[in-house]
């Protein structure tokens, strides 16, 4: 076979397998298709498929193929944060200042702290701490990769139980934002190279100006006209920020936040949002997988993946009930909140890739942590679900 007959092989399976777990099994209250994905793409990768058919799997997914899926998986994920970037609100987080600033600060820095405490476990031994990674820029990207929370797919999964349009759960989303941002602060601060940082220095205001013209230049266009001039500064912001040493992905994100939504209309951006997933995400997932490595031994990775979920998901829990002593929240209403933002899938998968690319963690460290997101991930419905119904009209109450 040629290597377009491989290629589409390859993408027969990337789409066929996730989907038809998930339709014939009906995984969604557990596992949503996103998630069905990014387990797939571990599966197909060389940690499984691999080990148990390593001919066909060499066959199948050979350096060419997966250079071409590369390329496709690059663009995609860019589109995604942008998409996140995009949907950042950050006027309201401002008008409720005080209160999304108690409750993002502790949702985000409990977590990192225990998190960072695992982390320092972690590191005192051999094969978790990458070749380029200083011991500091390692415990500080593991750290975080325990705090994060995917707005794109709390966005998905709070549509799905009927709160994302709610006073709630605009709240939570403006806790989600805030923490989004300082996600990619940190990561900028964990990339920071001195030696090239004139060039991060240029992007910066680089990036200040022309994101100012192209803000006053968006206003003036119509609607047809935003979505290829957005398109257009997205290529030039991954470039910009990949040149500068920050990795395309800060760029992507930076080129969606200095965007406004109502600019392309929020039910066009729900569509885009929706399209990107089921067209070319799965990919990205499958890309995932296939650096999905068992060096240290499967227990091994699964007992660090085991101690990163315990402090994801109790820090998480702990900053955000501490948050609601302070506010005077309902323990169900503040548990609702913290099991919402637990999911992390995507935005932490992204971060995870960023310091595998720049070999601060390793390919192992890498694969506990993709563990850890889905467990994180895959509790998120099943525990927020019977909350939400003993909510019940409270879940339209502002705060």
């Amino acid at each position: 076979m040629n290597l377009t007959e491989i290629y589409l092989i390859a993408l027969t399976i990337i789409f066929a397998v996730p989907w038809l777990v998930w339709r014939i099994f009906r995984t969604d209250y557990w596992a949503p298709l996103v998630v069905v994905q990014i387990v797939g793409g571990i599966l197909l990768g060389p940690g499984v498929l691999g080990a148990v058919f390593p001919d066909y799997y060499a066959f199948v997914f050979k350096p060419d193929v997966i250079i071409a899926l590369n390329g496709v998986a690059w663009w995609a994920v860019m589109l995604f944060v942008w998409i996140a970037g995009i949907e950042l609100d950050l006027s309201q987080a401002w008008k409720h200042r005080s209160e999304t600033g108690l409750t993002a600060g502790l949702a985000l820095g409990m977590p990192l702290i225990a998190g960072t405490l695992a982390a320092a476990v972690i590191l005192q031994f051999p094969g978790w701490r990458g070749p380029n990674g200083a011991y500091w820029q390692a415990l500080l990207g593991i750290g975080m990769a325990c705090a994060v929370t995917a707005l794109p797919i709390l966005v998905l999964l709070m549509e799905k139980l009927g709160v994302l349009r709610e006073q709630l759960g605009q709240r939570i989303l403006r806790y989600a934002s805030l923490d989004d941002i300082a996600i990619w602060g940190v990561l900028a601060l964990i990339l920071l190279d001195w030696e090239r940082i004139g060039r991060q220095a240029v992007f910066l205001v680089g990036f200040t100006l022309a994101a100012f013209l192209l803000r006053r230049l968006m206003a003036r266009l119509s609607e047809a006209d935003r979505w290829p001039v957005g398109l257009i500064w997205l290529a030039v912001c991954g470039f910009a920020g990949d040149w500068s040493g920050l990795h395309f992905m800060v760029g992507a994100f930076l080129a969606g936040v200095v965007l406004d939504a109502k600019w392309f209309g929020h039910e066009a951006m729900d569509r885009f949002r929706n399209v990107v997933l089921l067209t070319i995400m799965p990919v990205f997932f499958l890309s995932t997988g296939l650096r999905t490595q068992w060096e240290g031994g499967g227990l091994a990775v699964f007992g660090v993946a085991a101690l990163l979920l315990l402090a994801s998901v109790a820090g998480k829990l702990l900053g955000v009930h501490t948050a609601g002593r302070l506010l005077g929240w309902s323990r169900t209403e503040a548990s609702l909140i913290g099991w919402l933002l637990q999911t992390k899938a995507l935005i932490m998968i992204i971060f995870s890739n960023i310091l595998l690319d720049k070999q601060i963690i390793t390919p192992t460290t890498f694969t506990a942590l993709l563990l850890m997101a889905v467990g994180s991930t895959m509790l998120t419905k099943p525990f927020a679900t019977p909350l939400i119904r003993k909510l019940g009209d409270r879940v339209k109450a502002e705060a």
